[in-house]
């Protein structure tokens, strides 16, 4: 028995000896693990161990060859690994049985690793700490993490993986630019075909703008929740659906539906994609790259301009079923214009999620797995393919808690759709409200202002711009109309068109018009009887103070609306037209108002093309102001045009001066707000610029013809000022992205 008992007691006090040095060795492991990423992370604050590589002969994170440090302290360089008789936890971490290789993810550095180690102690518990406090950690975790995503950014280089994405954020910049011209080109004819009342005119451009401001605000701040490939992805497909659906609609009332919803999808690509872009590009390459994309959304102009052009003018292309479904040529021009958007979709559908975005949100996996996707494309397509991503632990900003609708599980699907909606507009809105807390209030009203100052003069100059040269190009062809007075004409056949002719105190008697148009016509005191009329067209044509006696309308568009004060005595009207004709195929002056606003477009190039250049050498906010207070001067000289090609080089230059100012504003946008308010804060800009064009719309729309002073001096007036506020923002050519 007292063999056993001995055996016994000597088995349990081996038993805890082991225990004991098991633990002792797990304590120090773990305490040299996070000695190492500490040091190695303090290491990696600083931007000249990139710059400096070559002299020191490793970069932040790894040797010039693509190895650790920690890989050669734990090889033969070194004892230190031998003498703890553990490989490096950073490198390798494995047992023996495993196969992770040098460079391989590790998984993710807990937060509670570093704090446990931190103090002797116990760690405070996040539940003890106040908001303040736990908002001032997330502060300060998120400036070592901009520092540290810097360096990051660097190591993976810029290459292929960023023009891959380039491209692909293009078409979907290019979409928005569509869309902004499509409302000028289809409203003419779409208020034409689809017999618009005066009272309803203009309201097309105005609901669309709306949309995109509503849009912008929306998809901007979700973004900064669900992600930005995510958002872009959905807003892109509304809007991709919804332009199509209204190419085929026939009331105008459902055609406004279709257009403002489809409005409210594209409002989200301008914040979400300069977002996105801005958060795979080093520092040095942002602006440069930021203004290049810039150049799409151009593009998307010139798109639009071209395609209405060679498309709405020929309306020959039209085809009808029956009397109620009609789809004429600038139809086929709206489906044409939703194409980079439906191209966008796809090519989205292969690009990753924002690497910065997953950091910000907590998922350290997924940004690592981004992020050394980025590292690989670009380091095999410069033909580096062994070059291995030494990162393994990147800081993730502490993640606070937020209010959690709770709800039984139970409910219906429709009340839990209708909780998570509000939970998240909530969250949208909540987000929104940060962007006028210390340190970004002042540079959220500031930044206001200079969107709406230059999107106010920009969009009611384009508005302003093409309806001036209609009314020269109209006090031209007025000053060329022909008049007839006292002329009497009878037993004559009409079969061919009058165009742009007046008929005082005439008589026309036993006269038949046969298959004929009148074209901007005027009769005036002028009797007609026993005529005959059929298949008959009149566009901008009216009978006024005119007496119809024994007179016949067969197959016309004469109707109470054309008959100003006349008399209709014993004369009968039979299948008169219905709907608004869409005619005079050799229309002159669409095709005019088409290429001028291609040229305007064309005009932007060689702009966009100096500030991509200059974007880094002048600075944003040089940039910026110069080009509003010069598009502001430019718009000054617009006072002494008086003929239709000075407008057209006064438009060509302003455009041309302009968008030096939009490429700067975009860069300075998306690098003041941080990441977790980057996509709300462009959102809310981009809403107010959208604003600012429907106010341009309706106010600069309203002066047309009127005055020119008016609309001169309100345009120089605003871009001057907003020029000047844009001169009082922080220059953020140096900055990280926080």
């Amino acid at each position: 028995m007292d063999e056993t008992h001995n055996n016994r007691t000597a088995l349990a006090k081996g038993a805890k000896d082991i225990a004991k040095e098991a633990k002792r060795h797990a304590a120090k492991n773990i305490g040299k693990a996070v000695d190492r990423a500490a040091n190695g992370y303090s290491a990696s604050r600083s931007y000249d161990r990139f710059q400096n590589a070559d002299d020191e002969g490793e970069s932040a994170y790894g040797r010039p060859d693509g190895r650790h440090p920690d890989h050669v302290a734990n090889g033969a360089d070194g004892e230190e690994g031998e003498d703890d008789g553990a490989s490096s936890d950073a490198t390798e971490g494995h047992d023996d049985e495993d196969e992770i290789y040098e460079g391989e993810y590790q998984g993710v550095p807990a937060r509670g690793e570093g704090q446990a180690a931190a103090a002797a102690g116990q760690p405070v518990c996040d539940s003890a700490k106040s908001r303040n406090e736990l908002e001032s950690e997330r502060r300060s975790d998120e400036e070592e993490l901009a520092q540290q995503y810097e360096l990051i950014m660097q190591e993976c280089g810029h290459g292929r993986f960023q023009w891959q994405l380039f491209f692909v954020l293009g078409l979907a910049l290019m979409s928005d630019g569509v869309e902004v011209f499509v409302v000028g080109f289809v409203l003419p004819s779409a208020e034409t075909d689809m017999c618009v009342p005066n009272s309803g005119a203009g309201w097309l451009g105005s609901i669309v703008y709306l949309g995109m401001m509503f849009g912008a605000f929306f998809w901007g701040g979700l973004s900064d929740r669900a992600g930005r490939k995510q958002c872009l992805l959905i807003s892109l497909s509304v809007n991709g659906f919804f332009a199509f659906l209204s190419s085929f609609v026939q009331g105008y009332g459902m055609f406004l539906v279709c257009r403002m919803v489809s409005g409210f999808g594209i409002g989200g690509a301008v914040p979400i994609v300069f977002s996105y872009f801005a958060e795979v590009l080093a520092r040095e390459k942002r602006g440069e790259h930021l203004s290049w994309l810039c150049m799409f959304w151009m593009i998307g102009g010139i798109y639009a301009s071209a395609m209405a052009w060679a498309i709405i003018p020929h309306y020959g292309w039209s085809f009808s079923m029956g009397s109620a479904y009609q789809f004429h040529s600038w139809r086929v021009f709206v489906v044409v214009c939703a194409l980079p958007c439906v191209s966008a979709v796809v090519a989205l559908t292969f690009m990753p999620e924002s690497p910065r975005f997953f950091l910000e949100t907590g998922k350290h996996d997924e940004a690592w797995m981004v992020l050394k996707h980025i590292h690989d494309t670009n380091m095999r397509a410069r033909g580096e393919p062994e070059r291995v991503f030494t990162v393994n632990r990147i800081k993730v900003p502490k993640q606070l808690d937020e209010l959690v609708e709770m709800h039984n599980e139970s409910a219906n699907a429709a009340l839990k759709v209708l909780l998570k909606i509000r939970t998240e507009l909530r969250a949208i809105w909540s987000t929104f409200m940060r962007c006028f807390d210390y340190p970004v209030r002042d540079n959220s009203l500031k930044l206001a202002a200079v969107w709406f100052t230059l999107s106010f003069g920009y969009y009611g100059l384009s508005v302003w711009f093409p309806d001036v040269i209609k009314h020269l190009q109209a006090d031209e062809y007025a000053s060329r109309v022909k008049i007839h007075s006292n002329e009497r004409l009878e037993d004559f056949t009409f079969n061919f068109t009058l165009e742009n002719q007046i008929h005082r105190n005439g008589v026309f008697l036993n006269d038949r018009f046969i298959g004929m148009k009148f074209k901007a016509v005027t009769f005036i005191d002028s009797s007609f009887i026993n005529c005959y009329f059929e298949d008959v067209s009149s566009l901008g044509s009216f009978f006024k103070n005119c007496t119809f006696v024994d007179s016949f309308f067969y197959n016309t568009d004469i109707d109470d609306s054309k008959l100003t004060n006349s008399r209709v005595i014993n004369s009968s009207f039979h299948h008169n037209k219905t709907g608004c004709q869409m005619t005079f195929d050799d229309d002159y002056s669409a095709y005019w108002v088409y290429f001028v606003n291609f040229l305007g477009t064309l005009a932007v190039l060689p702009g966009n093309i100096v500030s991509a250049l200059l974007m880094d050498k002048i600075g944003r906010l040089s940039m910026l102001g110069g080009s509003m207070v010069l598009s502001g001067i430019s718009c000054f000289f617009l006072w002494f045009g008086t003929s239709e090609s000075m407008m057209i080089f006064m438009l060509c230059l302003y455009n041309g001066l302009s968008i030096s100012a939009w490429n700067s504003l975009d860069v300075v946008t998306a690098e003041l707000y941080p990441t977790d308010r980057r996509g709300t804060g462009f959102g809310f800009c981009n809403a107010m610029c959208k604003l600012a064009a429907v106010l341009g719309n309706l106010i600069f729309g309203s002066l047309v013809g009127i005055t020119k002073a008016i609309p001169i001096l309100m345009a120089s007036s605003v871009l001057v000022g907003g020029g000047l506020v844009g001169l009082r923002l922080p220059d953020t050519r140096a900055n990280v992205l926080m």
